[in-house]
This record gives structure tokens, sequence and C-alpha cells, in this order.
């Protein structure tokens, strides 16, 4: 019996019987550039078993092609070994030999237990807030070194670049974080109001909504605000300075891109955080106020005259002392992931979420911080 089974072209491969031996002839060109269609052939080929491999017709062989060839060998050889390779030439026999010895074969990937793999995951993702961690407090050291240069020196500080970021973080931020307090005022009032009434006690809805507004909702919402503005655009400013090499060229110049980007940013921040809470503050007391008189038959002289009954000046400062400390948080979050851009405009949108959401996160912990630290000392 002569050919069973072959496939033509550049590079071929049959199967034939011969003297009581099953043998798999091959020849042509068997390199990287024909052997595309024939793989894929010799898989749809039935090929269980052989004897021996004739090469004897083989043209011309690559590396590429003696791969092939240890491949098919062991797939028609036994279970524990390939079927020898005959007839080749001295340079193809050397080739193959060459190839066998590497062992070619697809790297398994090793099976991973799934509690393994979350447990590297949770790792990895705690070694990563640690490095942040770090980086974040060594370059608030950093800051404080220039600020207290500044200091000792004035002259250095870049008086217009402060005004001029005190406008965008400050005059610009009014409308958007009064109508936002406004509103939250203005439904903490109503879901106090309603569920009150279960108990008759809707006058202390104006307790709730002052000390609430005071305490807490006025500032932590405005540090959420700005951090979501003003810290993205502080973050996406420096960013694009850093894609544009205008920062490189800074240093170059003996600047100081701390003392000349990131100095002014806090101070116009640390500034006016302040008089943004209180004009949240005033506008969230006018939301539940609105609210009062619309669902509660108050009038406006009713709700600040209950105000003034129930708030004390020392609710007023505990939500003020918070804000000079959220804008030092958000401003210094928002340089550093601007001086982290890498150099691309993915980089830029990457490092302006992430500031974003460091600095909420920061903000939150640090006002749970400042809760606990004012009932411990009775604020």
């Amino acid at each position: 019996m002569t050919v069973v089974e072959r496939v033509a072209g550049d590079a071929w491969c049959e199967r034939k019987q011969a003297q009581g031996r099953t043998l798999v002839n091959v020849g042509g060109r068997w390199t990287v550039f024909t052997l595309g269609p024939l793989e894929r052939q010799i898989e749809a080929m039935k090929l269980d078993r052989a004897d021996a491999i004739d090469v004897s017709a083989l043209e011309e062989l690559d590396t590429a092609g003696a791969a092939q060839l240890v491949r098919l060998a062991n797939r028609v050889g036994r279970k524990d070994a390939a079927v020898p390779i005959e007839g080749a030439q001295e340079s193809h026999a050397q080739l193959i030999d060459l190839v066998a010895r590497q062992k070619l074969r697809p790297e398994r990937k090793p099976h991973v237990p799934w509690i393994v793999t979350q447990l590297t995951l949770i790792g990895t993702t705690s070694f990563g807030l640690l490095l942040q961690a770090r980086n974040l407090l060594a370059f608030y050291g950093e800051t404080m070194v220039v600020m207290f240069g500044i200091m000792r020196s004035p002259r250095r500080l870049r008086t217009m670049a402060v005004v001029n970021l005190m406008e965008e973080v400050w005059l610009r931020a009014l409308p958007i974080v009064g109508t936002l307090v406004f509103l939250i005022g203005f439904v903490l009032a109503y879901q106090g109001i309603e569920q009150l009434a279960r108990f008759g006690a809707q006058a202390f809805t104006v307790d709730m909504v002052g000390l609430s507004v005071l305490r807490e909702i006025g500032v932590l919402l405005t540090a959420i605000i700005v951090a979501g503005r003003s810290g993205s655009a502080f973050t996406a400013q420096i960013g694009t300075m850093r894609v544009n090499l205008e920062v490189d060229a800074m240093s170059t110049m003996g600047l100081h891109p701390i003392e000349v980007l990131v100095i002014p940013r806090i101070i116009a921040l640390i500034v006016t955080m302040p008089l943004l809470v209180f004009f949240a503050n005033m506008m969230g007391l006018l939301g539940g106020g609105l609210a009062t008189v619309v669902f509660l038959d108050f009038t406006l002289a009713q709700y600040f005259e209950r105000l003034q009954e129930v708030i004390d000046i020392n609710h007023f400062w505990a939500g003020m002392i918070k804000a000079p400390v959220f804008a030092f948080v958000v401003a210094v979050v928002g340089c550093y992931e601007g001086l982290q851009v890498t150099g691309s405009a993915e980089s830029v949108g990457r490092q302006t979420t992430k500031a974003v959401v460091e600095s909420i996160f920061l903000v939150i912990i640090l006002d749970a911080a400042f809760s606990i630290l004012f009932v411990a000392i009775g604020l």
C-alpha cells in the first residue's frame, strides 16, 4: 500500500504502509512561511500511530519546520517516546536534534486555587495602598518644608497666582456649592418633618437641620464638591504641564515646581474654603427654613428664632475648624497626583480620577476623626 493521505503544496505530508511498517513521509519546504496551511491540515489528518518519519524528501528546513517535525514525531509516537526521524540530510539532522533537545512544549498555566488568588489580590492591593500613603506623606513633608521657607521669605510667594486661583476656586464655585447645599438642607428638613411627625416632634426638625448643616453637612459637602471640581482641576492642569514638559523646563531654569505650582494652590484653597463653607452653611439653613415654611407652617422668623435658641456658637466653629484642614488635603492630593502624570493624555485622566477618589476618601476619614475628637473634648 502506498499513499493513504497526503497534503499537497510547498510543504507536504503523507502516511503510507511499507514492509509492514507505518511511515509518515514529509517533503518540500518546511519553513515558517509554508507551515500555516500545512499545520491545520495535519491536525485534520488521522495520524494516530507510526513507526518512523521519513524526511528524505525535505528540500528546505528552518527552526519553525524542525519544531513542527518534533511535534509530529511526538504525536505519532508512543506515550513515553517520540518516533525516530529518518533520512535527514546532515544539516537538517543537526537542526532537528537541536530543536528536539530544547523540549519545545506549550507552557501549561499552573492551577492556582481561588483562595490563593484572592489573598494575593488583597496583599497586592494592601501593599499598593501602603506605598501610596508613604508617598503622600513624603509629599506632605516636602510641601511643608517649602511652605515654611516661603513664610521666612514672603517675597517668594506668587501673590498674583494666588489671587487668580482664589477667583477660580471660590467665586466660580459659589453657585454650585450654594445650590447643592440648599437642596440638601431642604430635603433634610422635609425628611425630618415626615419622620418626626410620628412622634409629634416636628418642631425638633429645626434642631436637626441646624446641627447637621453646621457641624457636618455644610463642610463635608463643600469639601466633596471642591475635591471633584478644584482638586481635579489642579491634577489636570499640572498633569498637562508634565505632558508638555513645562515642569521639567521649570526645574531646568532653577524653579522649584512645588513653590511655583503647589504652594499657590494650597494657599488659595485654604483661604477660600472657610468662605465657601460659611456660604454653604447659610444656604443649607435657608433650604431647611424653606422646607419648614412649606411643610410645617413655620414662618422664617420663627425658624431663625428657634435656631438661635438651640444652636450654640460651638456648633458653628466645629464645622469651620474642619474647612482649612480639608482644603489642605484636597489641594495637596490634587497637586501630588498631577505631578505623577507620566506623559500621556491617558495618564492625565487616570491620575485625575485617582486624585478625586483619594481626596474624598481622606476627607471622610478626617471628618470621622474630627467627630470623635470633638465629642472627646466636649465641643
